[in-house]
C-alpha cells in the first residue's frame, strides 16, 4: 500500500466516523411523525445500505474475488477518492442542516412538514443521497477493489428505491408544489438528473 493510499484510507475512516457522530447528534429535536413508511419498505433500503457499508469496511474479509484490484493503482486515485469522500460528506451534512427538523432516517411526513427548496435542495431534490453516494464512490476509488463497485451498486439501489418512496409521499403531501419543484430540480445529480 502506497503512502498516499495509507493516509487516504485513514482519512476516509476518520471522515466516515466523524460524519456518523455528527449525524446522530443532529437527529435530535426533529418534528413528530404524522405518517411513516412500512417496516418492510424500510428493510428494503436499510439492508442493501448496511451490506454496502459492510463491504466498504470489510478489508480482506470480503473474500478474495471481491478484494481483487479493479484498476492498476495510480497516484491520483487515493487523494481524489479522499477528496470525493470529504466533499460528499460535507454536502450531505449541509443538506441535513438545511432540512432541519423535517429530517428523518425513514421515509416520513412530519407534523407541519415544510417543502425545503433552498441551499442544496435547490440543486437536487435528494442532496443527502447525492452526498452519501459521492462519499461511497470516493471510498471505492481509494480501496480500488471489486467490493467497492458492489458497495456503490448496493447503495445506489437503496437510495433510488428510497427516493421513489419519498417522492410518492411528497406528491401526496404537497401536490402541485412538489410536482413543480420536481420539474425544475434534478433528483440526484445537480443540473443532470
Amino acid at each position: 500500500m502506497s503512502e498516499f493510499q495509507s493516509q487516504s484510507t485513514w482519512f476516509i475512516y476518520i471522515a466516515w466516523v466523524a460524519w456518523a457522530v455528527t449525524w446522530v447528534a443532529m437527529s435530535r429535536g426533529v418534528k413528530p411523525v404524522v405518517r411513516r413508511e412500512s417496516r418492510l419498505s424500510r428493510v428494503w433500503h436499510i439492508a442493501p445500505l448496511a451490506l454496502a457499508a459492510a463491504l466498504l469496511g470489510a478489508g480482506g474479509y470480503a473474500g478474495h474475488a471481491l478484494a481483487d484490484p479493479l484498476l492498476p493503482r495510480a497516484d491520483w486515485m487515493a487523494p481524489a477518492g479522499a477528496l470525493l469522500v470529504a466533499a460528499g460528506l460535507v454536502f450531505a451534512v449541509w443538506a441535513r442542516l438545511v432540512i432541519g427538523t423535517n429530517w428523518s432516517g425513514t421515509v416520513t411526513v412530519k407534523r407541519a412538514h415544510v417543502l425545503v427548496q433552498t441551499g442544496p435542495y435547490a440543486l437536487a431534490r435528494h442532496p443527502i443521497y447525492t452526498g452519501l453516494l459521492t462519499a461511497f464512490v470516493g471510498t471505492a476509488i481509494v480501496m480500488d477493489a471489486w467490493r467497492g463497485v458492489l458497495a456503490v451498486a448496493l447503495a445506489s439501489f437503496s437510495f433510488l428505491r428510497k427516493m421513489r418512496t419519498e417522492e410518492a409521499f411528497m406528491i401526496e403531501t404537497f401536490g402541485p408544489a412538489y410536482i413543480s419543484y420536481r420539474t425544475r430540480t434534478a433528483a440526484l445529480v445537480p443540473f443532470v438528473w
